[in-house]
């Protein structure tokens, strides 16, 4: 190759990224595609046991990737709509989650399982809870929007978007979801946190939820057994402790590289829900350490580029855009943490899934719509307040 090729090759690739870089935020975009892409593969060797009884060994993998696909034109959809519209439309979206919330747990219209009550059949199986928390991020960033001195400096301003969130949250205790539930207070309080709320009131609110999730618990003898078995899943493993017992053996028979994708042994039905809320420990088991330190770097970078468009739109004025920003990465962050928390045996069992890895359509449909508002956040910033250069032309961040 020439000098003069050589040099325009090497001009193309950061030009390219920078004309990207005006439309959606690439880094961002990037760790989306390649945590869809590596979900796809997983739920394709984690359901292939389950898929089988149903006739057809990719019936899960086809399924994902049509979620996928509706996902990602829902996102588009999403990033094209001005965030002045989805601000002016936050109360009332959050207002149709709650009744949502309300008709899943009307039997009849509820669909029931393994006892509880979280799906409504509309033709397709929708989620509610997945809905409930993108519309309580909207609902706390426009109520940031118009009231943030409010909630930095009265109790009473700090605690009406709690209230509402958690009459949301409390809906969603009843289906019964505890995980989902306290995910959503937990990035509302997060979110407010930021905002600058006052420490004394955010730490009581804090243990406040610390305490009623707890009661939540000992009320409610099948999570007190599960926080029994996620104390020593040994003590029982073929009963209480068998999910977590054999999550564990699939990460630990994973090594350093694992035993090769396709390979997984506990997945054949030893391991419930393997393509589902425990796809993590196959993943460790087929892709070892290496795979697994690969897969937390690329959710890093997701909640860091999440961030990057939060202070992008402080910048740019666009107060909404920030807290949009800043919740919907505190929620993926969170909720990928939590769900490798439980797979590891370092929090009690929940039924949470892994963000844009786990099968569920609800669940990625609602992700990728959530980051494509991100992406509406990061447009809206660069054309609200470009970066300037050292010679006057714009520069990525």
């Amino acid at each position: 190759m020439s000098g003069v090729a050589a040099q325009a090759t090497r001009g193309a690739r950061p030009t390219l990224w920078i004309g990207l870089g005006r439309w959606v935020e690439p880094g961002l975009l990037l760790a989306v595609l390649v945590l869809v892409g590596l979900g796809l593969v997983m739920v394709a060797s984690a359901s292939v046991p389950k898929a089988m009884e149903l006739g057809d060994a990719l019936y899960f993998f086809k399924r994902q990737l049509a979620f996928a696909l509706i996902g990602a034109a829902l996102a588009a959809a999403t990033y094209a709509v001005p965030l002045r519209a989805w601000e002016r439309s936050a109360y009332l979206l959050t207002g149709l989650a709650a009744l949502l919330l309300i008709l899943v747990l009307v039997p009849g219209i509820g669909h029931e399982v393994n006892g509880s009550r979280r799906w409504l059949r509309l033709g397709f199986t929708v989620q509610p809870s997945e809905l409930a928390r993108l519309a309580a991020i909207l609902f706390v960033a426009a109520y940031l929007a118009r009231r943030r001195l409010e909630v930095q400096r009265a109790w009473w301003g700090f605690s009406k978007p709690l209230l509402i969130c958690a009459v949301l949250a409390g809906l969603i205790l009843m289906e019964p979801d505890l995980g989902s539930a306290a995910v959503l207070m937990a990035v509302a309080l997060g979110v407010l946190f930021l905002a600058g709320a006052r420490l004394l009131p955010f730490a009581l609110f804090l243990a406040a939820g610390l305490g009623l999730a707890a009661l939540a618990v000992i009320l409610e003898p099948y999570r007190l057994q599960r926080l029994q078995a996620f104390l020593d899943p040994w003590q029982d493993p073929f009963g209480s402790g068998f999910q977590l017992a054999q999550a564990l053996i699939a990460i630990g028979s994973g090594g350093w590289t694992g035993v090769g994708l396709g390979e997984s042994v506990q997945k054949l039905l030893y391991l419930p829900e393997a393509h589902t809320d425990f796809l993590f420990s196959v993943l460790a088991e087929e892709l070892g350490l290496l795979g697994v330190v690969g897969m937390i770097g690329l959710y890093g970078v997701l909640v860091w580029r999440c961030f990057l468009v939060a202070q992008r739109a402080a910048s740019a004025g666009l107060g909404f855009g920030v807290w949009v920003a800043y919740g919907v990465g505190l929620w993926l962050g969170l909720q990928a943490f939590i769900n490798m928390g439980v797979n590891l045996g370092v929090l009690p069992t929940k039924g949470i899934t892994l963000p844009l890895m786990s099968a569920g359509g609800s669940s990625l449909v609602v992700n990728l719509v959530a980051l494509g508002l991100v992406q509406g956040v990061w447009r809206e910033a660069r054309e609200h307040a470009p970066l300037p250069g050292p010679s006057g032309a714009e520069v990525e961040v």
